[in-house]
């Protein structure tokens, strides 16, 4: 059976055959495909045994005065069905919230977005992509008036002269990736910028050359090193002055803002050596006409300036004349699985299927005419993903709560007023095939099905929709969740349609019809045929896998260089006794770590989240390797033990955010959010380091 990967947004290809063996059902094999020509990571080729895991959900559960018990879907399904009325009848429609994920098909997010909007009629409805990708469509959008990840097929980096890769682990997060960097590396035009020397850093050099230059500012100045690459451009005549000229708007407001930020002067901002900024900006240039890319990811983005910084990245690849060239442009490394298709058709607290505006009359009334209701019965927009979750359990905010695919205990920013925020719900559903985190607060689980054993479609990081394909029998009572969202329509005494994936597929295409993404020429039928089928994709066209070559869906069809100056991120380091904590993704582990760290030899890897620290830093603190260290700020605690490592800065610390308890690094996160794209600020935050043992329950 062809499919593809559980995991990131490569959608790497693979061939399952089903076997014999409980612990691990299908076989898995790599399958050629232009993301990953066949090759799959240890998450991948491991993806199977996920399937069979002994603790697996199979059957109901309710919660009784002894815990979470077994029950029948009947069951399940009428205590939901009395809660969600109770709630909306005592506390009003917006006081049932969904909460979603950007690992769902597209046709689970779809019908989670009319499930919300025309059964529920709530507003209260986002996803955990609101973490991952947020800064990134915000700044698309605000630049080009359309938020694609890559918009040009992951190949054209095969011809790259040149590529800037800005806050982006690739190696360790989709190491499939990398091979599409060997032209750039192979012309010494890799850059990477990064406050680690990651495993992608690494890779700007070799034993027998330098094949880039890796650029280590100190986290949270990442504006100011683009300004002052910019800098060099304007001032060196590099830029593209014919395209900036007849392609884009804001260039002298641009300049103005840039000529404060020469290099010597950055240098000083951000520890970056003004050399280093000028070999850059010369490389970029010097390759703009042979292949240059300028790729932003969650290192950049993560912030509560991230939409300003990533549009400062955008503006460097607008003033080289990127976007729209073959090969060459701006994207953005897309993570979650299906980051792409679920923010685009309705998970979104402002958006209704095909990239469409909540707030847009028409938008309203096209969706409304699909769904058969009344344009004035869909909600207004609700509210971003961490001030839905803060909500809970308060007086006017949400009192049920549906998750789907999402284990925010972990994930979510200031993860432990989180924790205590859904333990004051009035009810929890979660849908789930394992006993999260997250699900051991339910007051309902429902058993889904996973990825092996359901159909539908997911859209990768080019903007490339593939097929999902059965290749199991759903194990003991679990459930396909359109089907669980059909019945409790119906019990809820909605007769909206809820069907089988494909007929929702084919209702989202013309959902989609006309708006940013618009899957309206897709089907079933052609992406069986293994077609490259890139939206938008409307009805009597062949796709678009390169955008921008001619003009940007703008009002004027230019694109916006924007103006944006250095904004201070949440948390700015005072003193000498604070340090900058990082959090990021290890090669074994995926999000939450909810599957990955159910996986032994995925555990085995990496059993524990460890604290990088550099040897210098470690020895001010008298810190060995190994040692158990806790980390606190007015947010919380977490202890880890130290992993000594000169791969970081000496006044930065490191720690993945794919663990639980006492490792759960979100605790120290806080809920500040930027102010346009609503992005929790998760890659700089202040903490301080002590040896002592704290309470951290």
């Amino acid at each position: 059976m062809a499919s593809h990967c559980p995991y990131c947004a490569l959608q790497c290809a693979m061939t399952l055959t089903p076997n014999s063996d409980a612990s691990e059902p299908v076989t898995v094999t790599g399958r050629e495909f232009p993301t990953n020509r066949g090759g799959l990571c240890r998450k991948g080729s491991s993806a199977a045994k996920v399937l069979g895991l002994g603790d697996r959900i199979t059957q109901p559960m309710i919660r009784t005065a002894h815990g979470l018990e077994p029950t029948t879907w009947d069951h399940a399904l009428t205590a939901i069905t009395e809660a969600i009325r109770g709630t909306q009848r005592e506390h009003g429609r917006d006081a049932v919230g969904i909460f979603g994920a950007g690992g769902l098909t597209n046709e689970k997010a779809y019908a989670l977005g009319k499930f919300a909007r025309a059964v529920l009629r709530t507003s209260r409805i986002d996803y955990n992509g609101r973490f991952c990708m947020s800064s990134a469509a915000a700044a698309g959008n605000r630049a080009f008036g359309l938020d694609r990840g890559l918009p040009f097929p992951l190949t054209d980096l095969d011809r790259a002269h040149a590529v800037l890769l800005i806050g982006s682990n690739v190696a360790d997060t989709m190491p499939p990736f990398v091979q599409h960097l060997a032209s750039a590396r192979e012309h010494g035009g890799l850059f990477v910028i990064d406050p680690r020397e990651s495993a992608t850093a690494d890779l700007t050099r070799s034993e027998e050359r330098e094949c880039g230059i890796h650029l280590a500012p100190t986290p949270g100045t990442d504006q100011e090193l683009l300004l002052g690459l910019i800098h060099v451009v304007i001032a060196e005549g590099l830029y593209d002055a014919a395209y900036v000229a007849s392609r884009t708007n804001g260039f002298a407001r641009l300049k103005r803002t840039a000529q404060r930020y020469w290099p010597e002067h950055v240098q000083s901002l951000t520890g970056v050596p003004a050399a280093k900024i000028r070999a850059v900006a010369r490389g970029l240039a010097t390759a703009k006409d042979r292949g240059a890319f300028v790729l932003t990811g969650r290192g950049v983005e993560q912030h509560t300036n991230g939409s300003d910084t990533t549009s400062l990245a955008i503006n460097l690849a607008l003033l080289l004349g990127l976007p729209g060239r073959e090969p060459g442009g701006y994207g953005t490394v897309t993570g979650q699985g299906n980051g792409q298709g679920g923010r685009e058709h309705g998970q979104k607290c402002d958006q209704l299927p095909g990239y469409r505006s909540i707030n847009d009359p028409q938008a309203r009334a096209h969706v409304a005419s699909v769904w058969g209701i009344d344009e004035q019965d869909i909600p207004g927009p609700g509210i971003d993903a961490t001030q839905l979750l803060l909500s809970c359990g308060t007086d006017h905010g949400v009192r049920t709560l549906m998750i789907h695919g999402s284990n925010p205990v972990v994930s979510a920013p200031n993860a432990t007023r989180v924790t205590r925020a859904l333990a004051d719900l009035d009810f929890l559903v979660v849908s789930d095939f394992v006993l999260s985190e997250t699900a051991q607060l339910a007051h309902v689980i429902l058993p889904v099905a996973q990825w092996a054993e359901e159909e539908g479609t997911m859209t990768n990081l080019e903007g490339r929709v593939i097929r999902r394909r059965r290749a199991l029998p759903l194990p003991g009572a679990a459930r396909d969740e359109l089907a669980v969202l059909a019945e409790l329509s119906t019990r809820l005494g909605s007769t909206m349609f809820f069907g089988t994936a494909e007929q929702m597929f084919e209702e989202l295409t013309r959902a989609s019809a006309g708006g940013r993404a618009d899957y309206s020429g897709l089907s079933y039928d052609l992406l069986d045929q293994e077609r490259a089928c890139y939206w938008p994709y409307p009805a009597g066209s062949a796709g678009t896998p390169r955008l921008f070559r001619d003009s940007f869906p703008t009002a004027d069809g230019r694109a916006t260089l924007a103006d944006v100056s250095p904004r201070a991120i949440a948390e700015r380091i005072f003193d000498g006794a604070e340090l900058t904590l990082i959090t990021g993704r290890l090669l074994g582990h995926y999000q939450s770590g909810a599957q990955t760290r159910r996986v032994p030899e995925l555990l085995a890897s990496d059993p524990d989240g460890r604290v990088e620290i550099n040897p210098e830093t470690a020895h001010l603190y008298g810190v060995v390797e190994g040692q158990l260290l806790t980390l606190h700020n007015e947010r919380g605690t977490v202890q880890a033990r130290a992993r000594l490592s000169r791969q970081i800065r000496r006044d930065t610390l490191f720690m993945p955010f794919h663990f639980a308890g006492s490792n759960s690094v979100n605790r120290l996160v806080s809920s500040a959010t930027d102010p346009l794209s609503k992005m929790p600020e998760f890659k700089a935050t202040r903490v301080w380091v002590s040896q002592e043992e704290q309470c951290v329950a």
